[in-house]
């Protein structure tokens, strides 16, 4: 079983950027494909981002294609989400989540663990 941590939210003015980590423990990362999903006040946990297990394939949701990047350090044990040119839309709990699979899924039933989640804030 993997634990996930995520870091690296915070308050940001729209246009800026921030990096998100999720750190793995208990068990190897690289045996997992890992998505991010966000979950504002009121609303539903949506598909941010994932990658497959070996890397070699991301997806995007259209609201963050381009802004965003997804990308994994096995050795580190963790996944990074890049995001730029942040917008107030953007403002939600960023969830890492990791599933014993070689490909992503885009929907939340799909990942089996999840981290607690870190608070991103853009303000206009």
């Amino acid at each position: 079983q993997v634990q996930l941590v995520e870091s690296g939210g915070g308050l940001v003015q729209a246009g800026g950027s921030l990096r998100l980590s999720c750190v793995a423990s208990g068990r190897s990362l690289s045996t997992y494909a890992v998505g991010w999903f966000r979950q504002a006040p009121g609303k539903e946990r949506d598909f941010v981002t994932a990658v497959s297990r070996s890397g070699g394939s991301t997806y995007y949701a259209d609201s963050v294609k381009g802004r965003f990047t997804i990308s994994r350090d096995d050795a580190k044990n963790t996944v990074y989400l890049q995001m730029n040119r942040l917008k107030p839309e953007d403002t939600a709990i960023y969830y890492c989540a990791a599933r014993g699979a070689n490909y992503y899924a885009v929907v939340a039933h799909a990942y089996n663990y999840w981290g607690q989640g870190t608070q991103v804030t853009v303000s206009s």
